[in-house]
């Protein structure tokens, strides 16, 4: 199966979430990489990472701001689950471009590799998104690596534009897609949704779309994970 979640925030930090995906690796000791492209090889948000899952994994980052030595192919190759973080979406697609990372992703996917992350590491799976990767205003970005169709928007409760930019965009003419809360996930198995699932009870996804001109939200349902 080719698997991605797509996590609208705060993924890092929810055990309910972790669990969740540990568990679709079905391993004891699953080989998890995170990728902090997005944030510039933060340390910070590496320390988080493996705070979160250097006790249950065999976890390990991989840095492209400061190269190591090793098989990039390789090591991609041979995770069960890869993480991305947060941050800057444009910068962070061109860098995979630069390094091939984007295609090496692709075939891992392809191999059942599962393929999740939350806010820039949601919304790179698809085809288009809402970014701030260009500045304090959101704005639209057309380039995603469209391993799933259409658009998300992450971080719909936390951020208070987002919600009015991505209706407004979707009602434009901008492709139909999926909006979610923080510590809200999608779950997607051959590129279809097969479900929403929370790591809090009172967490929401929609489905965006277009209707008679105007912007439809329809709720998703949402499993708690709790």
């Amino acid at each position: 199966m080719r698997q991605i979640v797509a996590i609208g925030g705060a993924g890092l930090t929810e055990p309910l979430l972790r669990g969740f995906l540990l568990g679709l690796t079905h391993k004891q000791l699953p080989n998890v990489l995170y990728v902090p492209t997005a944030g510039g090889d933060n340390p910070p948000g590496i320390t988080t990472f493996y705070e979160a899952f250097g006790r249950c994994a065999s976890a390990y980052h991989v840095p492209l701001f400061m190269r190591r030595d090793e098989d990039l192919a390789e090591l991609i190759l041979q995770q069960d689950l890869i993480y991305v973080g947060g941050g800057n979406t444009a910068n962070m697609l061109a860098i995979w471009r630069l390094h091939s990372l984007d295609k090496l992703l692709r075939q891992a996917w392809d191999a059942g590799t599962i393929l999740c992350g939350s806010s820039a590491g949601s919304i790179c799976w698809f085809e288009c998104s809402i970014t701030d990767s260009f500045g304090p205003e959101l704005a639209t970005l057309h380039d995603g690596l469209g391993f799933l169709p259409g658009s998300n928007c992450p971080h719909y409760d936390s951020e208070e534009r987002r919600r009015p930019v991505y209706t407004a965009a979707v009602a434009g003419g901008f492709p139909a897609g999926y909006a979610t809360e923080d510590a809200v996930a999608l779950y997607f198995v051959d590129r279809q949704l097969r479900e929403a699932v929370s790591a809090r009870r009172d967490g929401r996804a929609f489905r965006v779309e277009t209707h008679a001109g105007q912007a439809a939200e329809i709720p998703l349902p949402v499993r708690y994970l709790g």
